[in-house]
Protein backbone atom coordinates (compact mmCIF):
# COMPACT_ATOMS: atom_id res chain seq x y z
CA UNK A 1 0.00 0.00 0.00
CA UNK A 2 3.29 2.45 0.00
CA UNK A 3 4.45 1.57 -3.49
CA UNK A 4 2.34 4.38 -4.79
CA UNK A 5 3.70 7.58 -1.99
CA UNK A 6 7.39 5.63 -2.69
CA UNK A 7 6.91 5.87 -6.87
CA UNK A 8 5.73 9.82 -6.40
CA UNK A 9 8.91 10.25 -4.23
CA UNK A 10 10.81 8.99 -7.04
CA UNK A 11 9.19 10.73 -9.38
CA UNK A 12 9.92 13.86 -7.66
CA UNK A 13 13.56 13.29 -7.21
CA UNK A 14 13.84 12.66 -11.11
CA UNK A 15 12.63 15.81 -11.68
CA UNK A 16 13.99 17.36 -8.75
CA UNK A 17 18.04 16.63 -10.30
CA UNK A 18 16.46 17.23 -14.22
CA UNK A 19 15.85 20.62 -13.07
CA UNK A 20 19.30 21.40 -11.31
CA UNK A 21 20.85 19.80 -14.33
CA UNK A 22 19.17 21.67 -17.14
CA UNK A 23 19.93 24.81 -14.33
CA UNK A 24 23.25 24.31 -14.59
CA UNK A 25 23.62 23.81 -18.68
CA UNK A 26 21.72 26.90 -18.58
CA UNK A 27 24.33 28.81 -16.21
CA UNK A 28 27.44 27.12 -18.44
CA UNK A 29 26.48 28.31 -21.33
CA UNK A 30 25.65 31.90 -19.99
CA UNK A 31 29.20 32.31 -18.95
CA UNK A 32 31.26 34.49 -21.48
CA UNK A 33 33.26 32.62 -23.65
CA UNK A 34 37.02 34.06 -24.04
CA UNK A 35 37.94 34.90 -27.35
CA UNK A 36 40.62 33.15 -29.37
CA UNK A 37 43.60 35.86 -29.37
CA UNK A 38 44.00 37.58 -32.73
CA UNK A 39 47.95 37.01 -34.48
CA UNK A 40 48.92 39.22 -37.50
CA UNK A 41 49.12 36.54 -40.14
CA UNK A 42 45.35 35.94 -39.19
CA UNK A 43 44.20 40.12 -38.79
CA UNK A 44 46.17 40.48 -42.98
CA UNK A 45 43.92 37.48 -43.72
CA UNK A 46 40.74 39.11 -42.30
CA UNK A 47 41.31 42.13 -43.85
CA UNK A 48 41.75 41.02 -47.73
CA UNK A 49 38.68 38.75 -47.02
CA UNK A 50 36.85 41.90 -46.42
CA UNK A 51 37.64 44.40 -49.14
CA UNK A 52 35.53 45.77 -50.52
CA UNK A 53 38.43 47.51 -52.99
CA UNK A 54 39.54 43.91 -54.05
CA UNK A 55 35.92 43.34 -54.53
CA UNK A 56 35.79 46.48 -57.17
CA UNK A 57 39.01 44.82 -58.80
CA UNK A 58 37.36 41.28 -59.22
CA UNK A 59 34.42 42.81 -60.61
CA UNK A 60 36.25 45.17 -63.10
CA UNK A 61 38.88 42.16 -63.97
CA UNK A 62 35.74 40.45 -65.18
CA UNK A 63 34.21 43.02 -66.65
CA UNK A 64 37.30 43.59 -69.34
CA UNK A 65 37.43 40.23 -69.61
CA UNK A 66 33.83 39.77 -71.38
CA UNK A 67 34.75 42.72 -73.38
CA UNK A 68 38.01 40.81 -74.31
CA UNK A 69 35.21 38.42 -75.65
CA UNK A 70 32.92 40.51 -77.08
CA UNK A 71 35.80 42.59 -79.24
CA UNK A 72 37.07 39.78 -80.83
CA UNK A 73 33.77 38.89 -82.84
CA UNK A 74 32.44 39.65 -86.11
CA UNK A 75 29.93 42.86 -85.75
CA UNK A 76 26.34 42.39 -85.88
CA UNK A 77 24.84 41.86 -89.46
CA UNK A 78 22.65 44.55 -90.09
CA UNK A 79 19.22 44.11 -91.51
CA UNK A 80 17.80 46.44 -94.43
CA UNK A 81 14.49 46.94 -95.46
CA UNK A 82 13.25 49.51 -98.00
CA UNK A 83 11.17 50.42 -100.33
CA UNK A 84 12.54 51.67 -103.94
CA UNK A 85 11.63 54.04 -106.55
CA UNK A 86 7.40 53.77 -105.17
CA UNK A 87 5.55 56.73 -107.12
CA UNK A 88 4.19 60.01 -105.17
CA UNK A 89 1.67 61.22 -108.16
CA UNK A 90 -0.45 60.11 -111.09
CA UNK A 91 -2.35 57.16 -112.02
CA UNK A 92 0.29 54.51 -109.83
CA UNK A 93 0.23 56.57 -107.01
CA UNK A 94 1.60 54.55 -103.71
CA UNK A 95 1.56 51.42 -105.67
CA UNK A 96 3.94 48.94 -104.61
CA UNK A 97 2.73 46.84 -108.25
CA UNK A 98 1.68 48.23 -110.99
CA UNK A 99 4.97 50.66 -111.92
CA UNK A 100 8.35 48.48 -113.22
CA UNK A 101 10.20 50.80 -111.45
CA UNK A 102 9.14 50.28 -107.78
CA UNK A 103 10.73 47.42 -105.69
CA UNK A 104 9.97 45.98 -101.80
CA UNK A 105 13.55 45.41 -101.02
CA UNK A 106 15.36 43.33 -98.11
CA UNK A 107 19.14 43.01 -97.89
CA UNK A 108 21.80 41.90 -95.13
CA UNK A 109 25.49 43.93 -94.68
CA UNK A 110 27.89 42.35 -92.98
CA UNK A 111 31.31 44.25 -92.17
CA UNK A 112 34.26 41.76 -92.55
CA UNK A 113 37.19 43.22 -89.65
CA UNK A 114 40.03 41.63 -90.55
CA UNK A 115 41.12 38.73 -87.89
CA UNK A 116 44.43 40.51 -86.73
CA UNK A 117 42.13 43.44 -85.76
CA UNK A 118 40.08 41.64 -83.59
CA UNK A 119 42.30 39.78 -81.90
CA UNK A 120 44.14 43.00 -81.06
CA UNK A 121 40.93 44.53 -80.03
CA UNK A 122 40.64 41.63 -77.86
CA UNK A 123 43.79 41.92 -76.78
CA UNK A 124 43.48 45.43 -75.79
CA UNK A 125 40.88 44.00 -73.11
CA UNK A 126 42.54 41.65 -71.77
CA UNK A 127 45.40 44.36 -71.05
CA UNK A 128 43.09 45.81 -69.23
CA UNK A 129 42.21 43.55 -67.14
CA UNK A 130 45.81 42.55 -66.76
CA UNK A 131 46.04 46.30 -65.48
CA UNK A 132 43.36 45.91 -63.18
CA UNK A 133 44.38 42.72 -61.78
CA UNK A 134 47.90 44.13 -61.40
CA UNK A 135 45.71 46.90 -59.29
CA UNK A 136 44.62 44.51 -57.06
CA UNK A 137 47.75 43.05 -56.25
CA UNK A 138 48.72 46.71 -55.13
CA UNK A 139 45.54 46.57 -53.02
CA UNK A 140 46.01 43.40 -51.66
CA UNK A 141 49.58 45.04 -50.46
CA UNK A 142 48.18 47.94 -49.37
CA UNK A 143 45.57 46.34 -47.14
CA UNK A 144 47.78 44.07 -45.38
CA UNK A 145 50.31 46.78 -45.08
CA UNK A 146 47.96 49.25 -43.61
CA UNK A 147 46.77 45.72 -41.63
CA UNK A 148 49.68 44.95 -39.68
CA UNK A 149 50.68 48.53 -39.10
CA UNK A 150 47.36 49.26 -37.19
CA UNK A 151 48.38 45.71 -35.51
CA UNK A 152 51.82 46.27 -34.62
CA UNK A 153 50.89 50.22 -33.41
CA UNK A 154 47.91 48.26 -30.95
CA UNK A 155 50.17 45.80 -30.25
CA UNK A 156 52.89 48.18 -28.89
CA UNK A 157 50.85 50.30 -27.33
CA UNK A 158 49.52 47.67 -24.73
CA UNK A 159 52.97 46.95 -23.89
CA UNK A 160 54.01 50.49 -23.46
CA UNK A 161 50.69 50.71 -21.19
CA UNK A 162 52.33 47.25 -19.07
CA UNK A 163 55.56 49.19 -18.54
CA UNK A 164 54.17 52.11 -17.72
CA UNK A 165 51.41 51.01 -15.19
CA UNK A 166 54.59 48.65 -13.30
CA UNK A 167 56.42 52.43 -13.11
CA UNK A 168 52.82 53.66 -11.79
CA UNK A 169 52.76 51.08 -9.20
CA UNK A 170 56.27 51.95 -8.30
CA UNK A 171 55.82 55.34 -8.44
CA UNK A 172 52.77 55.61 -5.75
CA UNK A 173 54.79 53.33 -3.22
CA UNK A 174 57.39 55.90 -3.60
CA UNK A 175 54.80 58.45 -2.93
CA UNK A 176 53.47 57.01 -0.17
CA UNK A 177 56.70 56.38 0.99
CA UNK A 178 57.75 59.72 1.15
CA UNK A 179 54.91 61.13 2.63
CA UNK A 180 55.35 58.20 5.50
CA UNK A 181 58.91 59.70 5.92
CA UNK A 182 58.40 63.01 6.22
CA UNK A 183 55.53 62.45 8.73
CA UNK A 184 57.77 60.81 10.86
CA UNK A 185 60.18 63.55 10.49
CA UNK A 186 62.77 61.50 8.65
CA UNK A 187 62.41 62.62 5.14
CA UNK A 188 61.57 66.28 3.37
CA UNK A 189 59.16 67.63 1.64
CA UNK A 190 60.81 68.23 -1.47
CA UNK A 191 60.79 64.65 -1.71
CA UNK A 192 57.30 64.06 -1.77
CA UNK A 193 56.36 66.84 -3.97
CA UNK A 194 59.18 65.08 -6.27
CA UNK A 195 57.33 61.61 -5.95
CA UNK A 196 53.45 63.22 -6.53
CA UNK A 197 54.92 65.14 -9.56
CA UNK A 198 56.64 62.17 -10.74
CA UNK A 199 53.26 60.17 -10.41
CA UNK A 200 51.41 62.43 -12.18
CA UNK A 201 53.57 62.81 -14.90
CA UNK A 202 53.12 58.90 -15.55
CA UNK A 203 49.67 58.94 -15.29
CA UNK A 204 49.50 61.51 -17.88
CA UNK A 205 51.82 59.38 -20.27
CA UNK A 206 49.24 56.75 -19.57
CA UNK A 207 46.78 58.61 -20.96
CA UNK A 208 48.37 59.57 -24.03
CA UNK A 209 49.70 55.63 -24.23
CA UNK A 210 45.52 54.43 -23.97
CA UNK A 211 44.77 56.99 -26.66
CA UNK A 212 47.21 55.77 -28.93
CA UNK A 213 46.06 51.97 -28.12
CA UNK A 214 41.88 52.92 -28.73
CA UNK A 215 43.00 55.00 -32.48
CA UNK A 216 45.38 51.79 -33.18
CA UNK A 217 41.96 49.69 -32.50
CA UNK A 218 39.86 51.90 -34.48
CA UNK A 219 42.27 51.71 -37.76
CA UNK A 220 42.06 47.91 -37.08
CA UNK A 221 38.41 48.10 -36.82
CA UNK A 222 38.11 49.28 -40.34
CA UNK A 223 40.10 46.57 -41.87
CA UNK A 224 38.89 43.53 -40.08
CA UNK A 225 35.53 44.84 -38.24
CA UNK A 226 34.22 42.82 -35.21
CA UNK A 227 37.30 41.12 -34.77
CA UNK A 228 39.42 43.69 -34.03
CA UNK A 229 37.94 43.51 -30.42
CA UNK A 230 40.00 40.31 -29.45
CA UNK A 231 43.09 40.16 -27.90
CA UNK A 232 46.59 39.91 -29.60
CA UNK A 233 48.37 37.04 -29.89
CA UNK A 234 52.22 36.56 -30.83
CA UNK A 235 54.49 38.98 -31.63
CA UNK A 236 55.09 40.25 -35.47
CA UNK A 237 58.59 38.46 -37.01
CA UNK A 238 60.01 41.88 -37.59
CA UNK A 239 63.82 40.28 -37.46
CA UNK A 240 63.66 38.68 -40.89
CA UNK A 241 62.07 39.58 -44.48
CA UNK A 242 62.27 38.06 -47.63
CA UNK A 243 63.63 41.49 -49.08
CA UNK A 244 67.02 41.22 -47.10
CA UNK A 245 68.43 39.17 -49.82
CA UNK A 246 70.33 40.92 -52.79
CA UNK A 247 68.24 43.06 -54.38
CA UNK A 248 68.19 42.10 -58.63
CA UNK A 249 66.36 43.59 -61.56
CA UNK A 250 64.28 40.59 -62.23
CA UNK A 251 62.96 40.42 -58.97
CA UNK A 252 62.28 43.73 -58.70
CA UNK A 253 60.16 44.06 -61.58
CA UNK A 254 58.21 41.52 -59.93
CA UNK A 255 57.00 43.83 -56.83
CA UNK A 256 53.49 44.92 -57.23
CA UNK A 257 54.04 48.54 -57.70
CA UNK A 258 55.45 47.79 -60.71
CA UNK A 259 53.05 45.75 -61.59
CA UNK A 260 50.67 48.58 -62.81
CA UNK A 261 52.91 50.51 -64.64
CA UNK A 262 54.29 47.36 -66.61
CA UNK A 263 50.38 46.79 -67.28
CA UNK A 264 49.83 49.91 -68.36
CA UNK A 265 52.85 49.43 -70.56
CA UNK A 266 51.73 46.68 -72.15
CA UNK A 267 48.32 48.56 -72.60
CA UNK A 268 49.98 51.58 -74.68
CA UNK A 269 52.01 48.75 -77.06
CA UNK A 270 48.52 46.79 -77.96
CA UNK A 271 46.98 50.46 -78.87
CA UNK A 272 50.11 51.19 -80.55
CA UNK A 273 49.70 48.10 -82.70
CA UNK A 274 45.98 48.43 -83.32
CA UNK A 275 46.70 51.82 -84.77
CA UNK A 276 48.75 50.25 -87.32
CA UNK A 277 46.23 48.01 -88.37
CA UNK A 278 43.62 50.56 -88.45
CA UNK A 279 45.86 52.41 -91.59
CA UNK A 280 44.25 49.25 -93.26
CA UNK A 281 40.39 49.77 -93.93
CA UNK A 282 37.37 47.08 -93.29
CA UNK A 283 35.46 45.81 -95.86
CA UNK A 284 31.41 45.64 -95.77
CA UNK A 285 29.38 43.22 -97.99
CA UNK A 286 26.00 43.37 -99.10
CA UNK A 287 23.62 41.36 -100.57
CA UNK A 288 20.00 42.69 -101.49
CA UNK A 289 16.55 40.78 -103.26
CA UNK A 290 14.24 43.12 -104.44
CA UNK A 291 10.52 42.08 -105.41
CA UNK A 292 8.19 44.20 -108.22
CA UNK A 293 5.00 43.82 -109.49
CA UNK A 294 3.94 40.11 -110.70
CA UNK A 295 4.34 41.38 -114.31
CA UNK A 296 7.78 42.20 -113.26
CA UNK A 297 10.78 40.18 -112.69
CA UNK A 298 11.98 40.65 -109.16
CA UNK A 299 16.17 41.21 -108.77
CA UNK A 300 19.27 40.65 -106.95
CA UNK A 301 21.93 43.17 -105.77
CA UNK A 302 25.23 42.43 -104.30
CA UNK A 303 27.75 45.21 -103.12
CA UNK A 304 31.08 45.90 -101.29
CA UNK A 305 31.65 48.99 -99.48
CA UNK A 306 35.17 50.56 -99.21
CA UNK A 307 36.41 52.83 -97.04
CA UNK A 308 38.13 55.59 -98.50
CA UNK A 309 41.68 56.45 -96.49
CA UNK A 310 42.15 59.78 -98.59
CA UNK A 311 44.13 61.74 -96.43
CA UNK A 312 45.82 58.66 -94.07
CA UNK A 313 48.96 60.83 -92.95
CA UNK A 314 46.70 63.44 -90.92
CA UNK A 315 44.62 60.83 -89.93
CA UNK A 316 45.61 57.25 -89.43
CA UNK A 317 49.20 57.91 -89.54
CA UNK A 318 48.79 60.63 -86.70
CA UNK A 319 47.19 58.25 -84.71
CA UNK A 320 49.49 55.63 -85.07
CA UNK A 321 52.30 58.15 -84.18
CA UNK A 322 50.25 59.62 -81.35
CA UNK A 323 50.25 56.02 -79.41
CA UNK A 324 53.31 55.41 -80.34
CA UNK A 325 53.86 58.35 -78.44
CA UNK A 326 51.85 57.06 -75.65
CA UNK A 327 53.92 53.69 -75.61
CA UNK A 328 56.89 56.10 -75.16
CA UNK A 329 55.51 58.13 -72.02
CA UNK A 330 54.40 54.13 -70.91
CA UNK A 331 57.57 52.93 -70.78
CA UNK A 332 59.63 56.24 -69.69
CA UNK A 333 57.36 55.97 -66.71
CA UNK A 334 57.95 52.58 -66.03
CA UNK A 335 61.67 52.85 -65.87
CA UNK A 336 61.36 55.80 -63.79
CA UNK A 337 58.76 53.67 -61.58
CA UNK A 338 61.56 51.27 -61.74
CA UNK A 339 64.14 53.02 -60.69
CA UNK A 340 62.72 54.99 -58.08
CA UNK A 341 61.10 51.63 -56.34
CA UNK A 342 64.71 50.81 -56.55
CA UNK A 343 66.10 53.53 -54.12
CA UNK A 344 63.12 53.79 -51.74
CA UNK A 345 63.23 49.83 -51.58
CA UNK A 346 66.87 50.04 -50.97
CA UNK A 347 66.61 52.70 -47.85
CA UNK A 348 63.64 51.26 -46.70
CA UNK A 349 66.28 47.90 -46.13
CA UNK A 350 68.98 50.50 -44.97
CA UNK A 351 66.41 52.02 -42.30
CA UNK A 352 65.14 48.73 -41.05
CA UNK A 353 68.62 47.30 -40.79
CA UNK A 354 70.07 50.32 -39.08
CA UNK A 355 66.69 49.83 -36.69
CA UNK A 356 67.54 46.48 -35.94
CA UNK A 357 71.40 47.15 -34.76
CA UNK A 358 70.02 50.15 -32.47
CA UNK A 359 67.52 47.65 -31.23
CA UNK A 360 70.30 44.81 -30.37
CA UNK A 361 72.08 47.87 -28.63
CA UNK A 362 69.50 48.81 -26.20
CA UNK A 363 68.62 44.97 -25.10
CA UNK A 364 72.55 44.78 -24.68
CA UNK A 365 73.78 48.08 -23.66
CA UNK A 366 71.74 50.62 -23.16
CA UNK A 367 69.02 49.20 -21.17
CA UNK A 368 71.14 47.06 -18.13
CA UNK A 369 73.41 50.15 -17.83
CA UNK A 370 70.28 51.99 -16.91
CA UNK A 371 68.84 49.56 -15.20
CA UNK A 372 72.19 48.97 -13.12
CA UNK A 373 71.90 52.80 -12.13
CA UNK A 374 68.61 52.91 -11.30
CA UNK A 375 69.47 49.87 -8.60
CA UNK A 376 72.32 51.98 -6.88
CA UNK A 377 70.11 55.41 -6.92
CA UNK A 378 68.28 53.09 -4.69
CA UNK A 379 70.53 51.08 -2.60
CA UNK A 380 72.26 54.80 -1.90
CA UNK A 381 68.91 56.06 -1.19
CA UNK A 382 67.94 52.99 1.25
CA UNK A 383 70.97 53.71 3.43
CA UNK A 384 70.85 56.97 3.69
CA UNK A 385 73.09 58.52 1.93
CA UNK A 386 71.35 59.74 -1.21
CA UNK A 387 67.59 61.55 -1.99
CA UNK A 388 64.13 59.99 -3.36
CA UNK A 389 64.61 62.46 -6.34
CA UNK A 390 67.66 60.48 -7.00
CA UNK A 391 65.94 57.51 -7.14
CA UNK A 392 62.57 59.01 -8.61
CA UNK A 393 64.94 60.46 -11.94
CA UNK A 394 66.91 57.35 -12.14
CA UNK A 395 63.85 54.91 -12.36
CA UNK A 396 62.41 57.30 -14.78
CA UNK A 397 65.02 57.46 -16.95
CA UNK A 398 65.46 53.13 -16.85
CA UNK A 399 61.59 53.44 -17.91
CA UNK A 400 62.02 56.32 -20.74
CA UNK A 401 65.34 54.31 -21.76
CA UNK A 402 62.83 50.87 -22.01
CA UNK A 403 60.06 52.82 -24.31
CA UNK A 404 62.12 53.97 -26.06
CA UNK A 405 63.58 50.71 -27.05
CA UNK A 406 59.56 50.00 -27.44
CA UNK A 407 59.32 53.19 -29.65
CA UNK A 408 62.15 52.34 -31.49
CA UNK A 409 60.92 48.33 -32.30
CA UNK A 410 57.73 49.27 -33.34
CA UNK A 411 59.00 51.96 -35.78
CA UNK A 412 61.53 49.04 -37.08
CA UNK A 413 58.60 46.90 -37.49
CA UNK A 414 56.78 49.52 -39.26
CA UNK A 415 59.70 49.20 -41.86
CA UNK A 416 59.29 45.78 -41.76
CA UNK A 417 55.52 46.38 -42.28
CA UNK A 418 56.35 48.29 -45.50
CA UNK A 419 58.98 45.97 -46.98
CA UNK A 420 57.01 42.84 -46.80
CA UNK A 421 54.12 45.37 -48.63
CA UNK A 422 56.86 45.80 -51.31
CA UNK A 423 57.28 41.83 -52.16
CA UNK A 424 56.14 39.63 -54.40
CA UNK A 425 52.82 37.96 -54.56
CA UNK A 426 53.22 35.01 -55.94
CA UNK A 427 49.75 33.85 -55.02
CA UNK A 428 47.83 36.63 -56.69
CA UNK A 429 50.22 36.47 -59.62
CA UNK A 430 49.15 33.06 -60.50
CA UNK A 431 45.43 34.36 -59.49
CA UNK A 432 45.64 36.68 -62.28
CA UNK A 433 47.71 34.34 -64.65
CA UNK A 434 44.65 31.82 -64.04
CA UNK A 435 42.01 34.27 -64.45
CA UNK A 436 43.78 35.44 -68.17
CA UNK A 437 43.74 31.72 -68.86
CA UNK A 438 39.94 31.04 -68.21
CA UNK A 439 39.51 34.27 -70.38
CA UNK A 440 41.62 33.14 -72.95
CA UNK A 441 40.03 29.72 -72.86
CA UNK A 442 36.38 31.64 -73.10
CA UNK A 443 37.18 33.37 -76.28
CA UNK A 444 38.12 30.14 -77.92
CA UNK A 445 34.94 28.12 -77.13
CA UNK A 446 32.69 31.29 -77.88
CA UNK A 447 34.66 31.50 -81.46
CA UNK A 448 33.76 27.79 -81.93
CA UNK A 449 30.69 26.81 -83.64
Amino acid sequence: MYSFPLARRACGARLFRGLVSSALLVGFAALPVAAEPLSLQEAQRLAVAQSGQLLANDAAARAAQDMAVAAGQLPDPVLRLGIDSLPVNGPDRLSLTRDFMTMRRIGLMQEITRSDKRQLRSERFEREAERVQAQRQLTRAAVERDTALAWLERYYAQAMRALLLQQLDETRLQEQGASVTFREGRGSQADVFAARAALIEVEDRLSQTDRQARNASLMLTRWIGDAAKRPLAGQAAWQSSVLQQALTADHLRQHPQLAVPAALLNTAETEARLAQANTRSDWTVEATYQQRGPAYSNMVSIGVSIPLQWDQKSRQNRELASRLALADEARANYEDTLRAHEAELRGLINDWQTGKERIARYNTQMIPVAGQRSAAALTTYRTGRGELSSVLTARREEIDTRLQALVLELETARLWAQLNSLAPQPVAESRRVSSQTDANTKTKTKGQP
